[in-house]
């Protein structure tokens, strides 16, 4: 008996493995690419955490609820780092499975970097494939369980400017589509996001990474993010620490007010403390960001099936 029931234990660890699908962000050839030495890299951290950079070929990972839960509603996961890695596992994997829990199909997005040496503008790099990445499970909905309507973006420090990025410019995608699929994320979720390219509330790293270390005036005003929102911008959960020292509280508020001006349907929650890159567990609050998002979730009818 307790052979079989080891045996019916790995059986389904092994299920679940193979549930989380991993699928090419772009069927055919990757824009805005050209052959480079550059080659991916994924460090495991002295704390277990899990890095990659250099990303070359961008990838979404799949993770599917309990069919008894899934309720149709999807989440693209974008992971911070800067625009110089991603912290895919507590900031991608982790929030997923965590998602899975509210019946939300989840997909983890191994976006592109910006890189001069492999893609002929890396401004436009990682907004490319988040785009793709919108559009592909908007057109594969069916396939997924997914509602083409109830499809969400969420991101995490420079993951939460990329996800505010493609809820402000959907109007003008970066990328050619012959089916002219909608791009525009049906709700945003942006944790300690970095929002605005201004000199006084940047992310250095973030902007240089992206737009160099001598952007235009119009391009820091383009990926300012606060100063891109309109009457259409989806509606938006925001989460920050005051004492965040990395990315500015002050990128949270501005991106609020623009919403508030615009009427865009917001919420926010501040921390008092949390600082940065603390993933789904702030260790300064018993207070769980998530159940205020499931809540969220709830309030707007995103969990009804």
């Amino acid at each position: 008996m307790k052979k079989l029931l080891l045996t019916l234990a790995f059986g389904a660890c092994s299920h679940l493995l193979l549930a989380q699908q991993v699928i090419s962000v772009y069927s055919v050839t990757i824009p805005n690419s050209k052959p480079s030495d550059v080659k991916e890299t994924t460090v495991t951290e002295a704390n277990g955490g899990i890095r990659v950079s250099n990303v070359i070929q961008p990838t979404l990972t799949v993770y599917k609820p309990a069919k008894e839960k899934a309720n149709g509603t999807a989440v693209i996961i974008c992971p911070g780092g800067g625009y110089a890695r991603l912290a895919i596992d507590h900031e991608g994997f982790d929030v997923a499975k965590r998602l899975n829990e509210m019946g939300v199909t989840a997909f983890v997005l191994k976006y592109r970097l910006p890189n001069d040496q492999s893609q002929p503008d890396k401004s436009i790099a990682p907004l490319l494939d988040a785009q793709q990445s919108i559009r592909l499970v908007r057109q594969r909905a069916a396939e997924f369980g997914v509602n083409p309507a109830r499809i969400g973006i969420m991101g995490f420090s420079a993951g939460g400017h990329l996800a505010s990025t493609a809820g402000t410019h959907f109007a003008k995608p970066v990328g050619q589509d012959p089916t002219n699929t909608s791009v525009r994320p049906d709700f945003l979720m942006l944790i300690y996001p970095v929002i605005s390219f201004s000199d006084s509330l940047m992310h250095g790293g973030s902007r240089t990474n992206l737009i160099g270390k001598t952007p235009t005036p119009d391009q820091i005003k383009l990926y300012s993010n606060d100063q891109q929102v309109t009457a259409q911008t989806p509606p938006t959960f925001l989460v920050h620490a005051a004492d965040d020292k990395t990315v500015k509280v002050q990128n949270s508020l501005r991106f609020y007010e623009a919403c508030l001006h615009h009427g865009v349907p917001v919420e926010m929650h501040l921390y008092p403390k949390g600082g940065h890159g603390f993933g789904m567990n702030n260790k300064t609050t018993n207070d769980k960001w998530v159940e205020r998002l499931q809540n969220w979730f709830d309030a707007n009818g995103w969990l009804v099936k």
